[in-house]
């Protein structure tokens, strides 16, 4: 009788929602904002007494927003390939001064472009104003956005990666030597809500790069070890691990099958049911290896 599955934690029955979840908080943001922005903008413009169209402070803010919502996914993206460490500072500084620039032209070209289309459906023009002044405006504030939007992002990456588990390299004691080779782990140490275990490198079904950290996948679960694909790829025993794609990492005694594609690359059928991709350029070393394998 097969041992039952342990109980999934909140980390798991969050992940199937998790995208829903996502998309429905920014979309949320961008409802309230603009709405909240459009009634604002309205008043402080009969405050002032300066003459509108009752829709224009609506088309401004929303066209602000709904461009907004659409770089979401850039930014998300930008911090994966430029994540916040203090370990390169400058070069991470640098970049997202880099991105905030991007994300100021990005955003002030859509939304005048939504703003002109609309204007011109309704028989009018649109006018941005002096474009030099404009854009230092518009960047004054952009800034602080993209700089809110890349800390809200790295936090809660920060507490999914809490919820998850952490996987980190056993560090060699300071009174004695290492329990195994530095160089070729044994066993990795997972941290996760203020508890550590230990996590044999022979349980560890694959390995995946994702930005900057390489999730470790155990028993179906995955936890994120702060390194990249090529350095732990390196420290693992080559006689157990195989590289399969240059994302994608397998230990061998966990290989079920492998089933080819006509596009010469191949599917990686694991015990467990899941299935990795399998480039052509690593296809043959893998069957070699497979072939060699008891």
């Amino acid at each position: 009788m097969p041992a039952p599955s342990p109980p999934r934690t909140a980390y798991e029955r969050f992940l199937p929602h998790r995208r829903w979840l996502e998309w429905g908080y920014w979309i949320g943001v961008v409802v309230v904002s603009a709405t909240a922005n459009t009634l604002t903008v309205g008043m402080e413009l009969r405050r002032a007494g300066i003459a509108h169209h009752p829709l224009e402070p609506a088309i401004w803010e929303w066209s602000s927003n709904l461009v907004f919502l659409a770089l979401v996914p850039a930014v998300v993206w930008y911090t994966r390939r430029f994540p916040l460490v203090l370990d390169d500072w400058r070069r991470v500084l640098a970049a997202h001064v880099a991105g905030s620039l991007a994300y100021c032209a990005l955003h002030v070209l859509g939304m005048v472009a939504l703003r002109m289309a609309v204007y011109a459906a309704a028989g009018e023009s649109y006018d941005f104003g002096p474009w030099g002044r404009q854009l230092t405006y518009e960047y004054l504030k952009d800034v602080r956005t993209y700089a809110g939007l890349v800390l809200l992002i790295e936090a809660y990456r920060f507490v999914l990666r809490r919820l998850q588990g952490e996987a980190r390299l056993l560090d060699a004691p300071d009174d004695a030597p290492p329990e195994e080779p530095v160089e070729r782990p044994e066993r990795f140490l997972v941290r996760k809500l203020g508890r550590e275990f230990l996590v044999a490198a022979s349980d560890i079904e694959a390995l995946q790069a994702s930005g900057n950290y390489v999730n470790l996948r155990v028993r179906g679960r995955e936890y994120p070890l702060r390194t990249t694909i090529s350095a732990i790829e390196a420290r693992l025993d080559p006689a157990r691990f195989q590289r399969v794609h240059r994302s994608h990492i397998v230990n061998l005694d966990h290989v079920a099958s492998i089933e080819p594609l006509d596009t010469g690359d191949a599917r990686i059928h694991l015990h467990d049911g899941s299935i990795l991709p399998c480039s052509r350029r690593y296809r043959a070393a893998l069957k070699d290896r497979l072939g060699a394998t008891p």
